[in-house]
């Protein structure tokens, strides 16, 4: 089946929701349609459950290795809150409904359609195409991008990835730019500890209230924006669009949101602790904060920014005001803001949207691209699903929505590009 608006619907028929995933009856039925095309294909996993799938169609050699990378794994619906059943994949007013429409059966079944395509026309590039749909991504990948790539690195080694992250069309002014994600920021998450003496709440001065010395703190953090660390892919961005960030905030708001965490360190308090009971004063009090980190940058950055938004630690006697307490550091990584691929998308962008153009963006949160770059250091990953129909503003506040859904017509736009790098790159 090349048919990638049917495959779609298929894929959303099967529930992935991840936990527990249970990615395995999708699978089996990619990897039989591979097959009967010809492909290699390989189902293996860390749980029999949960299976990752690689396929490739070999060149004749000596190119590079351009893969197609997506995931099945989806977060929850609440099918109360939707127009269409999250589990249909209905077909209703051009648009194909259901959870993972847009996070990213729709890419699963745009590159499938496109392997499928290439291999019933008997197109053989000198480079291998290879094609890898993965499991537990909405959880992080400990079942999928990272098991695979630490197990079995030679099944998915790759010179070029292809993959989630970027790609809707962004309107701004009059023209019209197309997404291209070619970094990831870090996590490093912390929490701020404001600590006290512990008393009976019915006297409040008998002790000292942590959760009153964190209260301000916690202000800050909403309040007050850490100075920019204006990193490669971010400058381009704007170097793309003709305009600094300031211009840019005052042109188009919505853009300068979508722009802004891209900037530099960002702060998001999410998840506050004190006294389990009711009638003590907290002796402790605890802020959990998801800090993210542009790619190049780390924990030194990530330090300098909560001093410049929370203050100094101690008080000016030597008492402490806050403490921190880091509980997950991973680097963000980034790809070359040139290469073929690069050129492959700018040229493809200009032929099928003409006036249009690619620009490089950094995305705040990660996809599986984090763990191709980190294991493969000479590979070149980018985030890019084209969507000419449905711009940004259209689709990004359907992911992980009610009424996820997606123009019909930009499925098959994305096989057609998907069909296009392969021949370009790996031919």
């Amino acid at each position: 089946m090349a048919d990638a608006v049917a495959l779609l619907q298929d894929l959303i028929r099967f529930d992935t929701v991840n936990p527990p995933g249970n990615e395995r009856a999708a699978q089996e039925h990619l990897a039989g349609l591979l097959e009967g095309a010809g492909l290699d294909v390989t189902l293996v996993g860390r749980t029999r459950e949960r299976p990752n799938l690689v396929a490739r169609l070999r060149g004749t050699g000596g190119g590079p290795t351009l893969c197609l990378l997506s995931h099945v794994d989806t977060v929850l619906a609440d099918a109360a809150e939707w127009s269409h059943d999250p589990w249909s994949g209905d077909v209703a007013d051009g648009f194909v409904w259901g959870r993972g429409a847009i996070d990213m059966k729709s890419q699963t079944a745009a590159e499938v359609s496109a392997v499928l395509r290439l291999a019933a026309a008997g197109w053989r590039g000198t480079g291998d195409l290879l094609l890898v749909v993965l499991v537990d991504e909405e959880t992080g990948g400990a079942d999928g991008a990272q098991w695979i790539c630490a197990e079995h690195p030679e099944l998915v080694r790759a010179d070029y990835v292809l993959n989630e992250g970027a790609g809707a069309v962004i309107p701004f002014g009059e023209d019209r730019v197309y997404g291209v994600c070619v970094a990831e920021k870090g996590v490093f998450r912390f929490k701020v500890i404001a600590d006290g003496v512990a008393g009976h709440a019915s006297m409040p001065k008998m002790g000292d209230n942590a959760l009153l010395k964190l209260a301000p703190l916690i202000e800050r953090l909403g309040a007050v924006t850490p100075s920019y660390d204006v990193t490669a892919a971010p400058q381009a961005m704007l170097d793309g669009l003709g305009v600094t960030y300031d211009e840019l905030a005052e042109r188009d708001q919505r853009l300068a949101v979508i722009v802004e965490p891209m900037l530099g360190v960002t702060f998001a308090p999410t998840k506050v602790h004190a006294s389990d009971k009711i009638n003590v004063l907290p002796s402790r009090a605890e802020v959990t904060v998801d800090c993210r980190v542009p790619p190049g940058l780390g924990r030194a950055e990530a330090e300098a920014r909560i001093a410049e938004v929370l203050g100094s630690p101690t008080e000016p006697d030597g008492s402490r005001r806050y403490r921190i307490e880091f509980t997950e550091q991973v680097a963000g990584n980034a790809s070359a803001l040139e290469s073929p691929l690069m050129d492959v998308i700018s040229r493809w962008v200009e032929q099928v949207d003409p006036g249009a153009r690619s620009v490089p963006t950094i995305l705040p949160g990660f996809t599986d691209s984090r763990t191709w770059r980190a294991t493969f250091p000479d590979c070149v990953a980018y985030g890019f699903f084209p969507q000419r129909h449905m711009s940004l503003y259209e689709s990004a506040p359907l992911v992980h929505g009610a009424d996820e859904r997606i123009d019909v017509r930009d499925v098959e736009l994305a096989a057609d590009f998907f069909e296009h790098a392969a021949r370009e790159i790996c031919g």
